[in-house]
């Protein structure tokens, strides 16, 4: 689950990591109001403007701008307030902004060349081990900085039953080129940002920039978190924080209807029963010539309303081309399955204009196949893998 910078700050500010200071806000005169409640804590008459989407690039697409006063707040919130933001993380359509983050200027006036760092806590899932990635390099684009000059990305791999070693903190602070109290901050910086990815349950955080201000805090001037949805039964103040206006509305539905579904751009759409299967689904549909429109894990039932409701979503796609249904029956009786399919069809009448190859294996796969061939229903057989292939590629081409 992806969050708001200002909602990633939250969780980092609770850990004790110290953040650029925001409010956020939906309309003008909230970004009056809380631009001079800033000033009465902060002294700093100038505020940065900030539009809160589940995106980065913010900056390429003009959804972060520098307010020098009170005018400029109200002016530049209304302007970023309701746009269509276009990032290089974005559709070509953009996301719509509904919120602004009204944060502090903590870029010092007189301070021309401040120090910004990149730091990031992620799961290398080739070791098992957590990772921190960190670049002298911060507020730029990190992937064009790995790829130009490899040699100023660092990584630093933690053992998760130690935790992260002060040998650790220190060595991300020595390479990062600090000394005095700003190496003494972000050792205590990079150990709060672990602790935060620990107990928050997260799959990543990413701090881009980290900034040294020239009195030497260490501060995390952004943050994009993504937290693990598994372990959102831990946090149910985290699960509040969930923005759907920010998700895609078919994979929302999908998930009110207890379905695992993602979109995606090709023109085959499938309904599996089990994420194995769903993988393998996929793959073969590319060898049958097509592109999976989407991966849908109906689960370990798949009765005739559930069937339904899978076949609306996919057909929502208008990319969709043909539908493939490969279930395994396991858990589940095949000629169950199949009779909900069939049950399905009926129900959804001309609303299917594309064809549908049905694919059981599995107990009772025999009378299944034949509940199918003798419906009547324009819903073309397949018992084996390749079979099931062959049969898509014929539809594709036809």
């Amino acid at each position: 689950m992806n969050l708001h910078e200002y909602q990633g700050k939250q969780i980092l500010s609770s850990f004790g990591v110290r953040i650029q200071r925001g409010i956020v806000v939906s309309t003008t005169d909230e970004a009056v109001t809380a631009a001079k409640k800033l000033t009465e804590e902060t002294g700093t008459g100038w505020h940065v403007i900030k539009a809160q989407i589940h995106a980065g690039g913010r900056g390429k697409g003009g959804g972060v701008k520098l307010a020098k006063n009170l005018g400029d707040v109200e002016r530049i919130s209304g302007e970023i307030l309701g746009m269509m933001l276009i990032t290089p993380q974005t559709s070509a359509e953009g996301k719509l902004v509904n919120q602004v983050l009204i944060a502090e200027d903590v870029y010092y006036p007189g301070d021309s060349n401040p120090e910004e760092f990149y730091i990031s806590v992620l799961l290398n899932r080739a070791t098992g081990k957590n990772m921190i990635i960190y670049s002298t390099e911060g507020g730029m684009d990190i992937e064009a900085v790995a790829e130009e000059t490899p040699h100023l990305i660092f990584t630093e791999e933690i053992d998760p039953l130690l935790g992260i070693m002060p040998f650790q903190t220190r060595k991300i602070a020595f390479n990062l080129g600090l000394s005095g109290n700003a190496f003494k901050e972000m050792t205590q910086f990079v150990t709060a940002l672990y602790t935060a990815y620990i107990k928050s349950d997260s799959s990543m955080f990413e701090i881009n920039p980290v900034l040294k201000t020239s009195d030497d805090k260490i501060m995390a001037v952004d943050a994009k978190v993504t937290l693990d949805e598994n372990a959102l039964f831990r946090h149910k103040d985290y699960e509040a924080m969930r923005d759907l206006r920010e998700e895609n509305p078919i994979e929302v539905e999908a998930k009110a209807a207890g379905l695992n579904y993602v979109d995606l751009d090709g023109n085959v759409g499938c309904m599996v029963n089990g994420a194995g299967l769903a993988m393998g689904t996929m793959d073969l549909i590319k060898e049958s010539g097509g592109e999976p429109a989407n991966f849908l894990d109906v689960g370990g039932t798949a009765d005739a309303q559930r069937v339904e409701i899978a076949f609306g979503i996919i057909l929502r796609d208008p990319n969709v081309k043909a539908i493939l249904v490969n279930i395994f029956g396991g858990i589940v009786r095949c000629d169950r399955v199949a009779q909900g399919v069939i049950d399905a069809y009926k129900n959804m009448g001309d609303k299917i204009k594309v064809p549908i190859i049905c694919r059981l294996q599995g107990t009772n796969a025999k009378e299944a196949k034949e509940l199918i061939d003798n419906s009547g229903m324009k819903i073309i057989s397949a018992t084996e893998f390749q079979e099931a292939a062959d049969k898509v590629q014929e539809v594709l081409s036809a």
